[in-house]
């Protein structure tokens, strides 16, 4: 066991004079130490209870056999941060939670791990940790929200979003808003929809680090209890058959995550996220496989921000091993693929099935018959960008109009929200990508301000930033290379026509060529917005959105 050497032999009676200055027996020294990397913190929903599965994890892994050491990990709340500089350190902490974990985990010699934890950067940060230390684990989600409701209508953490707009535009009232505010959020857990928190623990289990229903379990329900005392057992019989994170997450899994990804209308974050972690598993992915990926899966499942339904319905209606077993009749998953339950995929889904077909629909009937994310090329894009184009309404999903640029975030919303944006627009809002940022900002405030005026139909957003797993529109983020890198986004004007044709995955700014080199051949790269701290160095070492944003 990799814990003897801080642990075993008549040199080590120092290291275990430590041990036991916190209380751990002799007995639980002879166990393997397994390392639980607890996220929980007071400011996030969907980790201000993680504190309860921490305990059923080392219950389980006492159970099994092992030993339990708990530490902690940073984490920040997406729709906390949003719209303000904050959002700049969300996708950055990604990289600092892998490498926290993996320093906790070498530093103390730790023979496994399970890593505890819920929302948007914290779950790949923690998959990237697993795929670089290569010890036995498993990943434990906190589960979904409950979904909130409010005069018979269901409603979540993206209504109060696009209510702002709403009221804005004169088509809701401040004391509708704040009935909204107070009804939007009920329970603990990571936001209702199938945003980018429920979309990578769902894509988690679907690539086989988490155990079945990790995905989509609410929160609140003692299944979510015992799934943590699962994971626990689990975890010290991977080790025991040394069945380790690589051996996992290989390619084909992968593509049964993507082939999900594509099923469920995932948030376009998961292109960064799964671009990462395969980086981290010396996996080859780039953004043709999500194209490719897209063209043959079906989107079945019209989840929040898109449609009616929820993760908690998701879960009523089979959960992901039924979406699994549903794409298996078309042969578009791997079922040999190994899991973390020590069994095949074909083994985990054997008695899957689809309880509620308006849910999770049939392959025969699907809401598109592409799935829900696109990447489009062109010469605004050469290396690409992503849209969710199954939450962009039929008529947006070919679009041509005039640019109107903005060079932040904060522009760019304030013309929205001063009304100064016009039909037809597609806005330009650049300086935002990893290096630019810096930090690569999710940008929920502009677009839920256009879907809550009503202008979700009829104007386009394009951008070197990101946007949440909750937007919905003709929203195009991680444009690449980004205007920071003199990416050709870096020197449109207003007015300058931008042509977007989804269905043949292109994206053009409509002037010539030799005018777009001129234009940057006079661009002087702009100095950084912030110069010092953590969020400069990452700035300085971050790669291109188009190719996960992972620091070389």
């Amino acid at each position: 066991m990799k814990s003897d050497s801080v642990k075993s032999g008549m040199e080590r009676a120092p290291h275990r004079a430590l041990f036991k200055a916190m209380g751990y027996t002799d007995e639980e020294l002879k166990r393997p130490l397994v390392g639980i990397a607890n996220s929980a913190n007071d400011i996030i929903p969907g980790h201000v209870e993680l504190d309860r599965i921490v305990s059923a994890v080392k219950a389980g892994i006492r159970m099994g056999g092992g030993t339990p050491v708990a530490f902690g990990t940073i984490g920040i709340c997406d729709g906390i941060a949003m719209n303000h500089i904050g959002m700049k350190y969300s996708l950055a902490s990604r990289e600092l939670i892998a490498d926290s974990v993996e320093v906790m985990a070498i530093a103390h010699a730790f023979d496994a791990m399970v890593m505890v934890t819920n929302c948007d950067k914290i779950v790949p940060g923690m998959l990237m940790a697993s795929a670089r230390l290569n010890l036995p684990a498993i990943v434990v989600s906190g589960g979904p929200m409950l979904a909130g409701t409010l005069h018979g209508k269901t409603i979540d953490l993206i209504s109060v979003f696009e209510g702002v707009g709403a009221v804005k535009s004169g088509k809701m009232d401040e004391a509708e808003l704040a009935d909204i505010e107070d009804c939007a959020c009920p329970t603990c857990g990571s936001c209702a929809g199938m945003f980018t928190a429920n979309s990578m623990n769902c894509l988690t289990e679907a690539m086989g680090m988490g155990l079945p229903g990790n995905g989509t379990i609410p929160a609140v329900m003692a299944a979510r209890t015992r799934l943590a005392k699962e994971a626990g057992m689990n975890v010290v019989k991977l080790l025991k058959r040394r069945i380790t994170p690589r051996k996992i997450m290989t390619e084909k899994a992968f593509a049964n995550a993507m082939a999900v990804d594509m099923a469920l209308g995932c948030s376009t974050n998961t292109v960064l996220h799964l671009m990462a972690i395969a980086h981290e598993a010396g996996v080859k992915i780039d953004l043709d496989d999500f194209n490719r990926v897209s063209e043959n899966v079906p989107h079945l499942c019209s989840l929040s921000p898109v449609g009616k339904h929820h993760v908690e319905d998701l879960n009523r209606a089979g959960g992901v091993g039924a979406v699994m077993k549903e794409l298996c009749r078309r042969r578009l998953i791997h079922t040999g693929c190994l899991t973390v339950t020590g069994k095949s995929v074909k083994e985990n889904i054997a008695n899957s099935r689809v309880t509620d077909k308006g849910v999770i629909r049939p392959l025969e009937r699907p809401y598109h018959k592409q799935g829900g994310l696109a990447v489009l090329f062109g010469n605004m894009a050469p290396s690409g960008c992503v849209v969710k184009q199954s939450a962009v309404v039929r008529k947006m999903l070919r679009h041509e109009g005039p640019a109107r640029v903005f060079d932040s975030e904060e522009e760019a919303t304030s013309a929205i929200m001063g009304r100064k944006i016009r039909k037809g627009d597609v806005v330009v809002i650049r300086y935002e990508g990893p290096k630019g940022g810096p930090g690569m900002r999710e940008m929920l405030m502009p677009t839920s301000a256009i879907a809550g005026m009503g202008l979700d139909a009829e104007v386009a957003l394009i951008t070197d930033g990101r946007f949440s797993g909750g937007t919905r529109g003709a929203a195009i983020g991680h444009v690449s290379p980004e205007a920071m890198e003199g990416g050709a986004i870096a020197v449109v004007k207003d007015g300058d026509g931008i042509s977007i044709d989804i269905p043949k995955k292109r994206i053009t700014l409509k002037i010539p060529d030799k005018e777009i080199e001129r234009r940057l051949s006079r661009w002087r790269r702009p100095r950084p917005k912030i110069s010092k701290g953590y969020i400069a160095r990452y700035a300085r070492v971050v790669s291109s959105g188009g190719e996960g944003a992972v620091v070389r």
